[in-house]
């Protein structure tokens, strides 16, 4: 397809991108905020991920739909995505609210976009394009628009391989040859059921995997429809895409799947979130943000660089504005405006930063001497997400070791087997966790 034709693709192309609901699997880091705000990688916010995805697509109409704990990341699209003047792009909220025509809360993600579907349909957009705000992958969204087009398909869904053991927590379908869809079950759990699922010889052959591969095409949560496949698709009442609304549409219309074999990864747990930030801190991490081509874009704060000082760092990733004193760094991401004072060492650890650098007059008065923000020093953290704006004094030793993987605490709460220092949170001298 040429480049003017791409132009012409995009430009009638509409993004919505998921804002999240409350994210439970993700508390404490979403109790004061949306799942699409959480800090990611010491710099960014999960949602950066999506809204660049698009940018780099050339999609420049992005509508993010909100609703829980919506504040910050309002701020956060408010101050890191504007476009000039003289041009129609735009990356815009659309929070929940009440109307003549309902006064309900969204109830699921295909209620979400019914209810802003009249403003949706204002301009003359060719192509509705549905994606996660919580997820970090890198995609092409022209690839799957163009199979999209080319297929002649009403509806395309962005897949995935997973194995047998994962097929359990996604919506699986089952693909002829062509990329028909023609099953979609949502998180098969029966043994005989998933042996059906299973991704045919022919279409292992064309991913270029083993036919003996035991792989299942997993939804990404990503949706392309077309303007008249989205409007019959939500003549109903069913509240969500996975569960009602794709299962009855690939009886009625032609739904094909985009093979997606890049990495992805879905940051709804405590676990997934860990796992996905430490991951980053590899020699060659599965996630590239060295890639020039494709960016992830982020609010701009002008920031200096960090400074360290005799400090032993091993496989981390360290943000701007930091300040490491003679601290011991193993295998950790660490947030913008990070403070670790000396003799301290931080293992498997993922630290938010700070949105403010401290200062006498910025410390709480309800102590006499509160510690600063940041970590201070002779702490001894390991397997631990230390939130943003967290005072962590002297002498303090955070593991879960030996403890509940559920632990709700007054300054503390474990998930998973690890340690969450929730936002603003003090914790004094000598404290052990």
């Amino acid at each position: 397809m040429s480049l003017q034709n791409w132009s012409s693709v995009t430009d009638k192309t509409l993004a919505i991108i998921m804002g999240g609901g409350a994210g439970t699997r993700l508390f404490p880091l979403t109790k004061e905020r949306a799942k699409p705000a959480v800090p990611l990688a010491g710099k960014y916010r999960i949602v950066d991920i999506a809204v660049s995805n698009c940018i780099n697509s050339g999609l420049r109409s992005i509508f993010v739909l909100t609703q829980f704990n919506s504040v910050s990341l309002h701020r956060h699209i408010h101050a890191s995505y504007k476009f000039d003047d003289f041009s129609r792009a735009f990356v815009e909220i659309l929070a929940a609210q009440q109307t003549l025509s309902g006064e309900r809360w969204y109830q699921g993600t295909a209620d979400a976009v019914r209810q802003n579907l009249r403003d949706f349909l204002n301009t003359p957009y060719d192509h509705f394009i549905i994606l996660s705000g919580d997820q970090l992958y890198r995609m092409d969204f022209r690839d799957v628009l163009a199979q999209h087009i080319e297929s002649g398909s009403d509806i395309t869904i962005a897949t995935t391989p997973v194995s047998r053991q994962d097929a359990s927590e996604f919506g699986i379908m089952r693909t002829d040859a062509n990329r028909r869809i023609y099953e979609f079950v949502e998180k098969p759990k029966d043994a005989a059921i998933l042996d059906g699922l299973r991704v045919g010889p022919q279409l292992l052959e064309k991913m270029g995997k083993s036919a003996d591969a035991e792989l299942y095409q997993a939804s990404m949560g990503i949706y392309v429809f077309n303007r008249a496949a989205i409007i019959r698709a939500l003549d109903n009442t069913h509240v969500d895409f996975g569960k009602h609304v794709i299962p009855e549409q690939i009886h009625t219309s032609k739904v094909s799947a985009y093979i997606f074999q890049g990495y992805w990864e879905d940051i709804g747990t405590i676990r997934s979130f860990f796992d996905s930030n430490l991951a980053l801190a590899r020699s060659h991490p599965p996630f590239n943000f060295f890639d020039s081509s494709a960016p992830i874009y982020t609010h701009a704060r002008f920031l200096p660089a960090s400074k360290i000082n005799s400090a032993r760092v091993t496989e981390a990733v360290v943000s701007d504005g930091c300040v490491i004193t003679d601290a011991t760094i193993e295998r950790a991401v660490i947030g913008i405006r990070s403070v670790i004072g000396s003799g301290s060492v931080l293992r498997n650890c993922v630290m938010m930063g700070a949105d403010f650098f401290d200062s006498e007059q910025s410390r709480p008065s309800s102590l006499t001497a509160p510690p600063a923000v940041g970590v201070g020093r002779n702490c001894n953290i390991e397997n631990a997400i230390i939130d943003k704006n967290a005072r962590i004094g002297d002498r303090v030793t955070i593991n879960p070791a030996g403890k509940p993987d559920k632990v709700d605490a007054e300054n503390y709460f474990i998930r998973d087997g690890i340690v969450v220092i929730p936002k603003d949170a003090i914790i004094p001298s000598d404290t052990v966790i």
